[in-house]
């Protein structure tokens, strides 16, 4: 993994936005290291962008600890790992999917992050990029278990930054609206057809829209830290207002 190039470490990095950032960190002049459990996925990419591709699974402390053990040093911690299963009321909520919900977007972004912290600290100019969600800024029916999920992820995070003023740490959250992604597909177990109706009738956010604009933070001048960057399409205003042209 010894390389010139800083290194910048991307979790769920085999598919939609992780992958998406992996390549423009990759063009952005950075060693990338990818991190997934379908490490074979991220093994294709590294070999594109002459990254390194590793196991990882941040619902597992051993194979966080394990992922962390493998890389020597990083410049860059891309916190992207995370998702949606199902979409039921609070009544009808099932807690597999809320613990499913919390312990990948939550715990999982707390593990890989106290992993990552004295390597971003010990390289002198780290920075810490987590995608929340506009999710973690509202609440809408049916959603309680991933918008519950994506506020504690943005609250640990958010508190990162008070708590690393003065370190050579900086600290941004993205929070994208709707990216056409594997993400619905995700939380409707497969469904392609309910997947592709979230989209219908208006034009999203594609992964690259998403890794262009964190891309754009981790390059900014050391001393400028993005604190927060929301994205949406042009067709959404909230986490429940959208145009859809018929």
């Amino acid at each position: 993994m010894s390389s010139d190039r800083p290194t910048a470490v991307v979790t769920g990095a085999s598919s939609g936005i992780g992958a998406a950032t992996a390549r423009r960190l990759g063009a952005a002049g950075f060693h990338v290291v990818l991190g997934a459990r379908r490490v074979e996925r991220c093994a294709a990419i590294a070999e594109e962008i002459d990254g390194t591709a590793l196991p990882l699974d941040v619902t597992d402390p051993d194979s966080v600890r394990a992922f962390g053990e493998a890389v020597d040093g990083a410049r860059v911690l891309v916190n992207n790992a995370g998702g949606a299963k199902g979409l039921a009321s609070v009544e009808h909520a099932d807690e597999q999917e809320w613990r499913w919900m919390w312990e990948t977007n939550v715990v999982g972004t707390l593990r890989i992050t106290q992993a990552f912290l004295p390597k971003l600290r010990a390289s002198g100019d780290g920075h810490v990029i987590t995608v929340t969600s506009i999710a973690a800024q509202d609440f809408y029916d049916n959603g309680a278990g991933y918008t519950g999920a994506k506020h504690a992820q943005a609250m640990l995070h958010r508190t990162l930054r008070g708590e690393l003023l003065g370190e050579p740490i900086r600290v941004t959250e993205i929070l994208p609206g709707m990216v056409e992604t594997e993400f619905s597909e995700v939380r409707f177990d497969g469904d392609t057809e309910k997947a592709a109706a979230v989209y219908a009738g208006l034009t999203p956010l594609t992964a690259d829209d998403v890794a262009e604009t964190i891309v754009f933070a981790a390059t900014r001048p050391s001393h400028v830290n993005l604190d927060q960057i929301v994205l949406k399409p042009r067709d959404q205003a909230s986490g429940t207002r959208r145009h859809r042209r018929t």
